[in-house]
């Protein structure tokens, strides 16, 4: 069962073939068995997630069942869960019971779907690697030195090592697309707004998206339709009708132009990597769309006004975590500042504390004009370089990551390095577009993604694209070794 797609899962269990508890099991003992070595789970709940599935078959019985009716899932521990433990892969939040669900977590939870765990993940969604997280760095199936990418590392790792055939996860600067191409997944992150962002923890609010990481295009398309819809408790969630996602695959690209910016193609891109995403380019020109390259002025200052703006929200919005109401709080505090100095000092990491002093440094008085405001005047730049750009064509298309996967370890020393890693990914959620990565090669045994861009609210489009790309190539079926063949 673990070798079947979400999309061939859910048509058995409609057909009967076996039942939600079955599979439940099934996905359990596989987690027993592979996940401790991957280390990309911090929370099991076996007892609520054979409940939920026992509760699916019997809604599959009565024929009131949905698509993903019954589907064993994981959501990324940054997802409030009611009654279940909510980390963001922390230390202040060790404790943190969530005492509701998440949009997101309701909306899959109203679908059938069975949650069976929480994925570890970067602190605070803060990183590149999935090194930061206070539980200890997640390996990649693929390779165990080697990097899952970040921050939704857990979930690309668990979906990879097929211990789940979907997880959530988010993406505020390539957090969904990342990990994706380093575990070769598909990875989906939806326009800003999209989908609601209540009770999905925040790092920096105008940037911070859900998604998914599936095994194609039609699995990403059921997981996103329902996610995706207005949510009158987010104020930022888009009053946009949610089309069918999954009736629009296979509609074909012939005619339709893909734009491949210069600045995706610069010396920091290895030429392995370049040459699986040319590749790519070369199968869908021939399946008859027109490549134009074309230009992004501005998207060379993508990292530094990223890490100006998102600093920036993120030490506004981790104030709230000072020990007063929830989580973590000091031992014998002397009097009030001292428990919120090491309250805050004991329960955040490294990485974490540098992006709120980074953040609270450009926002000071003297500083916010230099940093905050020109950062934002750039911002409005590059939105306006993608506008531009999708005049002339439909979607645009290059390398999620510079590179493979890289050792675990190797770029923990230098942070800016380290940031590099986003240099491709961090443009669609400045501009707040729509971007998926796609596997589309594998250099020295590693997994490559190819990254598709598009318009606000064009996933449909996105997901087109991919899956014609997938009917043409088998490289998303490509699985680490010793996972799919082993048994439960």
């Amino acid at each position: 069962m673990h070798e079947m797609t979400l999309a061939e899962l859910a048509r058995d269990l409609a057909d009967r073939r076996f039942s939600s508890e079955e599979l439940t099991r099934h996905c359990l003992a596989r987690i027993e068995r592979f996940a401790g070595a991957l280390n990309c789970f911090i929370s099991v709940v076996p007892q609520e997630a054979l409940a939920a599935a026992r509760a699916a078959d019997q809604r599959i019985a009565r024929g009131e069942a949905g698509p993903l009716t019954g589907i064993p899932i994981a959501h990324k521990d940054i997802f409030c869960t009611d009654g279940i433990r909510t980390t963001c892969g922390s230390r202040i939040l060790d404790n943190f019971i969530a005492p509701y669900d998440a949009t997101v977590v309701a909306r899959l939870k109203d679908a059938g779907t069975v949650l069976i765990g929480k994925t570890n993940m970067d602190e605070f969604a803060m990183g590149s690697s999935n090194e930061s997280s206070y539980y200890g760095p997640v390996k990649n199936p693929w390779h165990p030195a080697k990097v899952p990418g970040g921050s939704s590392g857990g979930s690309a790792a668990a979906v990879a090592a097929r211990l789940v055939p979907a997880a959530t996860g988010t993406d505020t600067g390539g957090s969904i697309r990342q990990p994706a191409a380093l575990t070769g997944l598909m990875g989906f992150k939806p326009t800003y707004g999209r989908v609601s962002r209540y009770g999905m923890i925040a790092f920096a609010s105008s940037l911070d998206q859900a998604g998914a990481l599936t095994r194609s295009a039609e699995d990403a398309a059921l997981m996103l339709g329902a996610m995706a819809g207005f949510d009158p408790r987010d104020s930022t969630s888009a009053r946009e009708p949610v089309p069918d996602y999954r009736a629009a695959l296979g509609s074909g690209i012939a005619g339709r132009k893909i734009g491949v910016p210069r600045e995706f193609f610069d010396p920091g891109l290895d030429n392995d990597n370049a040459a699986c995403v040319q590749a790519a380019l070369n199968v869908l020109e021939k399946l008859g769309a027109e490549v134009v390259e074309l230009r992004l002025p501005h998207l060379h200052l993508s990292v530094p006004t990223y890490y100006v703006v998102a600093p920036a929200e993120c030490s506004s919005n981790l104030s709230r975590f000072d020990g007063v109401r929830f989580g973590h709080r000091a031992k014998d505090p002397r009097n009030l500042l001292d428990m919120y100095k090491r309250t805050r000092g004991e329960g955040f990491g490294a990485e974490v504390k540098r992006r709120i002093m980074t953040g609270t440094y450009v926002l000071s008085t003297g500083y916010y004009d230099a940093y905050y405001l020109q950062a934002q005047k750039v911002r409005q730049l590059i939105a306006q370089d993608f506008a531009a750009a999708f005049e002339k064509v439909d979607v645009l298309m290059g390398p999620t990551t510079p590179t493979p996967a890289f050792d675990i370890g190797a770029k923990t020393g230098d942070p800016v390095t380290m940031y590099l890693n986003d240099i491709y990914t961090i443009g669609a959620p400045l501009a707040g577009l729509p971007a998926v990565s796609v596997p589309c090669g594998e250099v020295t045994g590693l997994p490559v993604g190819l990254q598709i861009i598009g318009r606000h609210f064009a996933e449909a489009d996105l997901l087109n694209f991919a899956h014609v790309y997938q009917r043409e190539t088998d490289w998303h079926t490509h699985a680490p070794a010793g996972y799919v063949e082993a048994a439960a």
